[in-house]
């Protein structure tokens, strides 16, 4: 399949998915006649027609122009669908495996009782994931509820044929404890401590913003200044980019693409998709890009809005994205292993990663679009990052802290400047991440004082493990 999947983050909405939630209330049938429907205008790439079978739901969360668009540049260059069979039904929703020239894709549908698509996500077939024979050893001590609980979680994760290690952060009322499964690599014994370092992929992202909120504080930028103030004067005389915001760039309201067209060009490294993106390529990317929509209306998320602010907050400190992190963030929290880039000595305790197969493949690099995903760091630092984020403001950090957390956008979910907030009486401030060979989730309750860090060495989703604890919190 092309490599148009290669992603830095694996969010609700995927790289080329659509999903709207809505009340499904169809049957397999009805699935069945509305998935042919969608199958014959992919087939005529006929947008119009394939929009029109959206419910009003889907249509108000997601404008024709943003739903074509993605149809054209993610769908339609994989050929025609061939070959489909079915390969679940459950609670109105329906899953079929769809074989395309360029590939082959897992279709997920539900209808409404009216006869409309209310979801509708396309993304990579992947076969069923063999379970381990052998038992995997872990250091959790079995001695209390809680241990039960991750425990429960983390087996139906890690038991998964392409997972290797797990390491399991949980927070409550200001103490954590810290559980290892599996381990650091395929060929070692040892199952991951709390100095283990790990790819966090676009758990960066809420540092980035931190970092915005942080020069906001300095009155060295502003949340409504826009993007075009800190560009280059040939790439600021784009007028479909003066209306984008620095805010718009750190809650995903921005309207660029999530990556940006000159990413994944036939000379890219796919093994390391991001190592050679420098500066110049994302200026050239920008001179030409067009939001898919009106800047600051919709939620569409974006590695290449919060790579730029990145490298924009770079040019307002005079700082690497680097040394910005570790300046304003690790030190004044105690974060002695969290970088962008691993030395000889740290690379040590760094774990090997896995893709999707369970096959080791080497750490990404970033360049231009760092401030997207490129942090590693350790549990231990990533446990002093959520109880950071889940005090009160008491200094600059913590006032910057603060920010990134007051919702600047609502739909579903609220947006900060970063996190995706789980509305309710008792809000969730959530981010997880994904690179080639690791994943990551960060989720935490400021009311409740609980919080649970997640990260794996493979790249297969750890979501539902941090959801699972947090419920048993």
């Amino acid at each position: 399949m092309k490599p148009i999947y290669v992603v830095l983050i694996v969010l609700p909405v995927l790289l080329f998915g659509l999903c709207m939630r809505a009340a499904a209330q169809s049957t397999q049938a009805a699935n069945d006649s509305l998935f042919n429907q969608v199958k014959h205008a992919v087939n005529a790439r006929d947008g119009e027609a394939l929009y029109a079978l959206l419910n009003d739901d889907f249509k108000a969360n997601m404008a024709k122009e943003q739903f074509t668009g993605i149809l054209k540049n993610n769908l339609y260059p994989l050929g025609a669908i061939g070959e489909t069979s079915l390969i679940s039904y459950t609670s109105g929703k329906s899953s079929y495996k769809a074989i395309c020239p360029g590939g082959v894709l897992e279709f997920r549908i539900s209808g409404d009782k009216n006869g409309k698509v209310a979801g509708l996500r396309f993304l990579p077939y992947k076969e069923p994931v063999a379970i381990k024979t052998a038992a995997v050893a872990s250091n959790n001590p079995m001695q209390s509820p809680i241990d039960s609980a991750v425990d429960r979680a983390a087996r139906a994760y890690i038991s998964k044929a392409n997972t290797v290690g797990l390491s399991i952060g949980v927070i409550r009322n200001g103490a954590a404890g810290v559980y290892g499964y599996g381990t650091v690599a395929k060929n070692s014994d040892r199952i991951p401590d709390a100095d283990a370092i790990f790819e966090i992929g676009s758990v960066s992202k809420t540092f980035t913003a931190t970092l915005l909120a942080w020069y906001v504080g300095e009155h060295k930028a502003k949340l409504n200044d826009p993007i075009t103030k800190y560009l280059p004067a040939d790439v600021a005389a784009n007028k479909d980019l003066q209306k984008i915001t620095l805010q718009m760039l750190a809650n995903h309201t921005s309207g660029l693409p999530r990556l940006p067209d000159n990413l994944l060009t036939a000379a890219a490294d796919m093994s390391n998709p991001y190592k050679h993106y420098n500066r110049d390529l994302l200026y050239a990317a920008l001179k030409s890009c067009k939001p898919a929509s009106v800047p600051g209306e919709k939620y569409a998320y974006s590695n290449l809005a919060v790579g730029l602010l990145g490298s924009i907050l770079e040019q307002v400190s005079g700082k690497s994205y680097e040394q910005m992190v570790t300046d304003i963030i690790c030190q004044p929290l105690g974060m002695t292993s969290t970088f962008q880039h691993v030395s000889t000595m740290q690379a040590e305790r760094q774990v090997a990663v896995h893709n999707e197969k369970g096959q080791q493949i080497p750490m990404w690099d970033m360049d231009a679009l760092a401030g997207a995903g490129a942090i590693r760091s350790t549990m231990h630092d990533m446990v002093l990052y959520a109880l950071a984020n889940m005090q009160q403001p008491a200094g600059k950090l913590q006032e910057a802290i603060a920010l990134t957390h007051k919702a600047t956008y609502e739909q579903d979910m609220g947006i900060g400047l970063g996190w995706h907030i789980v509305k309710g009486s008792s809000p969730v401030y959530w981010h997880n991440g994904a690179t080639g060979g690791c994943s990551s989730i960060v989720l935490f309750d400021p009311v409740k004082q609980v919080g649970v860090v997640v990260l794996s060495n493979a790249s297969e989703s750890a979501d539902a493990v941090g959801q699972e604890i947090l419920k048993s919190l």
